[in-house]
């Protein structure tokens, strides 16, 4: 008689380790977790974050990064996780739900936050290894979730995830939240005479006037890379970045330091767009360039020229998309006044999780609503697409 076969495989060994200094790190282990072509998630971009004096405690930002080895001391998997203070250079807005905290007399801070800071672009958070098994994925978020329980948190919050990895957080429990952004998708344009063929006659019309505009007034314009650009420039540039943060009563957390090592360690991924009027810089914009898509991030001015931030912040990039065949520019957060300028509403995503459950009920009525409104709102702004009919 023949013994019963039985599973004794034995159960993986795999580590957790909780980090407040991504430098320890080393680069190419964190950067092989599947984030090479997002460089707002590379070990550069979040180590010259920590380095510089751009998060901590002063701004309500400390890294408690999640990462999972297995028994050799192999990186599969980590997470970008910060306990925060406020809220802060997140973009995904929770102010109301801090307020109605505090109006019942719990505290909604400290709170964990997965995401690129200061970034609202879509990235993955749950980062594994080519060979890391799924189930790290879970792993990953349970180890957020008993942080945030030993850290005394309200919350977690996975912030501008991937449809996929949105989808995976809703279905282990999490709370789906939708936004909307306005992004320029390229379609094989050749040039960009043949992007403003597909637009409808006004639009169309009107991008040529306004690019007309910046050219008769005298602005020329240098598109640098990190090895290209000068400390000075970058010295320029953050004094452009200041101003716009003063003017508007926001906060500069960008330090110079960072800027400059950001160009040193990734010159090929920042992408620096400089506005000059009679020998001086006028305006510049600050992009990051991914593997098929241009960011936006910053841009400030000290001169005013009809329609100079639409020509260094958007045509620039555009025009730089089409010579590179970038598929996609994703110019920031907000802003309807792109939807006639090419730049279409694309919904992004974010998943949370509250201890409290009363308020996790409450906020997930309020995210139903929200959710209904925001489509119809995207719908709205589909209907001003710039595009010809046969090309939207």
């Amino acid at each position: 008689m023949c013994d019963e076969k039985t599973d004794a495989s034995p159960a993986p060994d795999w580590r957790v380790a909780v980090l407040d200094d991504i430098g320890r790190l080393d680069a190419a282990e964190w950067n092989r977790l599947g984030v090479a072509p997002y460089p707002f998630l590379r070990h550069e971009f979040l180590a010259a974050l920590e380095r510089n004096g751009c998060l901590g405690e002063a701004w309500g930002w400390l890294p408690r990064h999640l990462t999972v080895r297995d028994a050799q001391g192999t990186l599969l998997a980590a997470c970008p996780l910060y306990l925060k203070f406020n809220s802060y250079g997140e973009f995904v807005f929770d102010w109301s739900w801090a307020d109605a905290y505090r109006r019942n007399g719990l505290e909604y801070y400290p709170k964990l936050v997965s995401a690129s800071p200061y970034t609202p672009a879509t990235g993955p958070k749950l980062l594994l290894a080519p060979e890391a098994p799924p189930a790290l994925r879970r792993l990953l978020m349970e180890a957020a979730l008993e942080l945030a329980r030993a850290e005394g948190c309200s919350s977690v919050h996975w912030l501008f995830t991937p449809e996929e990895e949105t989808d995976f957080l809703e279905q282990a429990g999490r709370l789906r939240r939708t936004g909307c952004q306005f992004h320029w998708r390229n379609r094989g344009w050749r040039d960009f005479d043949d992007f403003l063929a597909s637009l409808s006659h006004a639009k169309r019309k009107n991008i040529r006037r306004e690019r007309r505009r910046a050219a008769e007034a005298g602005i020329e314009f240098r598109l640098l890379d990190g090895h290209t650009a000068q400390e000075a420039d970058w010295a320029d540039f953050h004094q452009l970045y200041e101003s716009t943060f003063d003017r508007k009563g926001g906060i500069p957390t960008l330090s110079l330091g960072f800027f400059l090592e950001l160009a040193e360690t990734l010159p090929e991924q920042v992408l620096l767009v400089q506005a000059r009027h009679d020998g001086r810089n006028v305006a510049a914009a600050f992009n990051l360039v991914g593997e098929d898509c241009l960011y936006g991030r910053h841009w400030g001015c000290r001169a005013h020229f009809h329609s100079l931030h639409f020509e260094t912040c958007y045509y620039q990039g555009l025009d730089f998309c089409l010579r590179r065949g970038l598929a996609r520019f994703e110019p920031g957060a907000q802003g309807e006044h792109k939807v006639a300028r090419g730049f279409l509403p694309t919904p992004t995503w974010s998943a949370h999780w509250l201890a409290d459950a009363r308020f996790a009920r409450a906020v997930q009525q309020f995210l139903v609503h929200e959710t209904e409104g925001m489509q119809d709102y995207m719908d709205e702004m589909m209907a001003h697409s710039p595009y010809r009919r046969t090309d939207s």
